[in-house]
């Protein structure tokens, strides 16, 4: 049964493209043989206080940020969404390739929103991939209110790791944020208004440890990872922001890039690593200081002036198990918020792997030449 907000006209356009898209998804996404994982999801609206202002958030089964997917090379996966938003909903698989099943990629053109109150079951197999991707809502403004999350595309056993395996993995979300709901946005952007400057930058959701009295206010709450000491930790950082260049770094810790969005990079080490919106990179981040005091994770806005610095900075906390003290002192520093060359560079500098298997061993395959 359609909607009652819908119109006759408008509930006849629904029932076409539906009608078009379920046509396809017939045709059928994966191998029969390759295993299938399930999930349920729920979008709705939730509250929640990232900045110390109560608003409005998205959440997915009640979660803000979403849950993770997680799947592994070749699997076929199944996410039922149910639309309990007042509007229609579409969900965008951010750097999956859908091949030959593009009706599934969550965008305008491809695929139609959910409408409020339905159902949507998205089908695909990750054909071919492995590494660290992200999912979002790809329309009306909605990812500036959440909804997002992040998506691991696990190695097949018979394809070893170009690197030791970790003690375990953690994933943070960086992204700059407004206390306006994405349908004040969206009207000010449709009004022809300009939506200024965030009013801060949260890490999985959460707003900046008090690392400054005068610059924080109290009682918002921050993140905190826990690690233990001499373990190494592979850490996927995605920039889930709506405009916001992001550099990243973790006090007095090295980062040790590897993997960005399914390629294996030529592994090398970053004190601090800018992180453009959309962009995902997977880092393997050793415990090797001591435990005198707790240390900041640092996410802070590129291309700022120094007004809104303070502000469009955040701050986790990186809490070693055996840890004697709370962090405290400056935070480490960035690059300079001005310095385009050291973006531009930093960029340049990462190389992609080509004598690592990825999700096929030999991706490269086998070649000859002669003069």
């Amino acid at each position: 049964m359609l909607p009652s907000s819908l119109s006759s006209s408008s509930a006849s356009w629904w029932v076409s493209c539906l009608r078009f898209v379920l046509a396809l998804s017939l045709l059928g996404v994966g191998s029969g043989g390759d295993p299938y994982v399930y999930y349920q999801w729920e979008v709705s609206y939730i509250s929640a206080s990232p900045l110390g202002v109560k608003q409005q958030v998205i959440g997915i089964n009640g979660q803000f940020p979403g849950p993770i997917l997680s799947a592994t090379t070749n699997w076929n996966v199944v996410v039922d969404i149910k639309n309990n938003l007042d509007e229609p909903f579409l969900m965008t698989w951010n750097g999956l390739q859908q091949r030959k099943n593009s009706w599934q990629d969550g965008v305008l053109g491809t695929n139609c929103p959910i409408p409020s109150g339905w159902n949507w079951t998205y089908a695909f197999q990750v054909k071919d991939q492995i590494g660290s991707f992200l999912y979002f809502p790809s329309i009306n403004f909605q990812k500036a209110s959440g909804g997002y999350g992040g998506i691991i595309i696990n190695n097949r056993d018979v394809i070893p790791l170009p690197f030791g395996l970790p003690d375990g993995d953690i994933t943070i979300f960086v992204s700059d944020w407004y206390i306006k709901g994405f349908k004040d946005l969206r009207k000010t952007i449709e009004e022809g208004g300009d939506l200024g400057t965030p009013d801060g930058v949260l890490i999985n959701g959460l707003g900046p440890y008090r690392y400054n009295e005068s610059l924080v206010p109290d009682g918002i709450s921050y993140e905190t990872i826990n690690v233990d000491p001499g373990k190494t930790y592979r850490i996927r950082v995605h920039n889930v922001g709506f405009s916001s260049s992001l550099n990243f770094r973790i006090q007095n810790h090295n980062l040790f890039l590897v993997e960005t969005e399914g390629s294996y990079t030529v592994q090398q080490n970053y004190t601090n690593m800018d992180i453009h919106v959309g962009q995902s990179y997977s880092f393997l981040v050793t415990m090797d200081q001591n435990a005198i005091s707790d240390y900041y994770i640092v996410a802070s806005a590129r291309f700022s002036n120094s007004t809104t610095r303070d502000r469009l900075t955040g701050v986790a906390i990186l809490h070693y198990s055996n840890s004697q003290g709370p962090a405290s002192g400056p935070l480490p520093d960035g690059p300079d918020e001005g310095d385009t060359y050291f973006s531009m560079n930093q960029a340049r500098s990462i190389r992609w792997n080509v004598s690592a298997g990825a999700a096929r061993p030999n991706p490269q395959g086998s070649f000859r030449y002669a003069i």
